[in-house]
């Protein structure tokens, strides 16, 4: 199950069992349940206890899974266990800031306090920091995924082409823009007071350019400005804060204009072109791969989960 599906399924559960007290969920977890926590599954020398199944089965009542509870909640811990040794294996780690604000997010999203959320969920019998603990492990899975898929350059090229055979030699195309990046630069200490005014300069800029050549005659005559070439951009490699604007600007056009880090920015679309070549398919392919993580029974996230799960010591007590 997807982050975002769960989270869906609980969304309503949440919202039912606060509005009526969700009378029967409260004797799910006694009291002296965590005292009594043994070890049940040991997943790499990392041990899952009777206490967090417990409480992932709980979970799983809120998503409104059916079934035998105690099982499938035994086998998504293992999972995330093996996820999360993967995670620190590959170097991601998620800030406890970006657990916090998702967990915000979601109460808001719901319409609750995070008093609120924290209370529906401990009337379930599943505890606030459970569940940030589960939204720490989907947040990182994907990129820990992504990082697996960044394999030698050399090899994916290679793949690519036997990919294409597969599919009767049809080589992939994608468009290729060149770009230019226009930051009119704000100091963080003065965001609060300049941040406007900087993006009413930024539109006035916009609406001079007509292509990238003059784009540094223009900035010359303006305070704190900075232009960047950016080269040849293909289409799976633009970030993803541009990517829609990029896709709808016509060459020699910007893109709107959007709040950063660094001030107001906008981007120059100099002009485009379609390209299709070994290279390129292979970052295609890639696109597509990190396209189907976490939809449906298939894809890049759940072939790696099946590989962990091949590799890995799992000692059921």
């Amino acid at each position: 199950m997807t982050f975002k599906k769960s989270l869906t399924s609980l969304a309503v559960a949440a919202a039912l069992a606060f509005c009526v007290g969700a009378p029967a969920a409260v004797s799910l977890v006694p009291t002296p349940a965590k005292a009594a926590s043994q070890v049940a599954v040991v997943v790499n020398g990392q041990p899952v206890t009777t206490y967090q199944i417990r409480q992932r089965a709980a979970f799983l009542k809120l998503r409104r899974e059916g079934g035998n509870l105690t099982k499938k909640a035994t086998d998504e811990l293992i999972d995330e266990a093996l996820k999360t040794q993967e995670m620190r294996r590959r170097g991601v780690s998620i800030p406890d800031e970006a657990v916090e604000q998702a967990f915000q997010n979601f109460a808001s999203q719901n319409k609750l306090t995070v008093a609120q959320l924290t209370q529906v969920l401990s009337r379930a019998g599943f505890s606030a920091q459970a569940f940030k603990d589960y939204i720490r492990v989907q947040m990182g899975w994907g990129q820990a995924v992504q990082a697996s898929l960044r394999k030698n350059e050399q090899v994916s090229e290679q793949e690519a082409v036997q990919r294409m055979l597969a599919q009767g030699g049809k080589k992939p195309t994608t468009t290729e823009y060149t770009l230019q990046q226009v930051i009119f630069v704000v100091p963080p200490d003065e965001r609060k007071s300049r941040l406007s005014l900087r993006k009413r300069e930024a539109e006035g800029m916009r609406s001079r350019i007509r292509g990238c050549k003059d784009t540094y005659d223009i900035a010359k005559k303006l305070i704190d400005v900075t232009v960047r070439d950016l080269g040849r951009v293909a289409t799976p490699a633009l970030p993803s804060r541009w990517k829609d604007a990029i896709e709808r600007t016509a060459p020699g056009k910007t893109t709107p204009v959007q709040e950063t880090e660094r001030g107001a920015e906008f981007i120059t679309v100099c002009n485009s072109r379609e390209v299709s070549d070994d290279a390129t398919a292979a970052m295609v392919f890639r696109s597509r791969d990190l396209a189907k993580l976490g939809k449906g029974e298939s894809g890049p996230d759940k072939e790696l989960l099946d590989k962990l799960r091949k590799s890995a010591q799992i000692v059921r007590k």
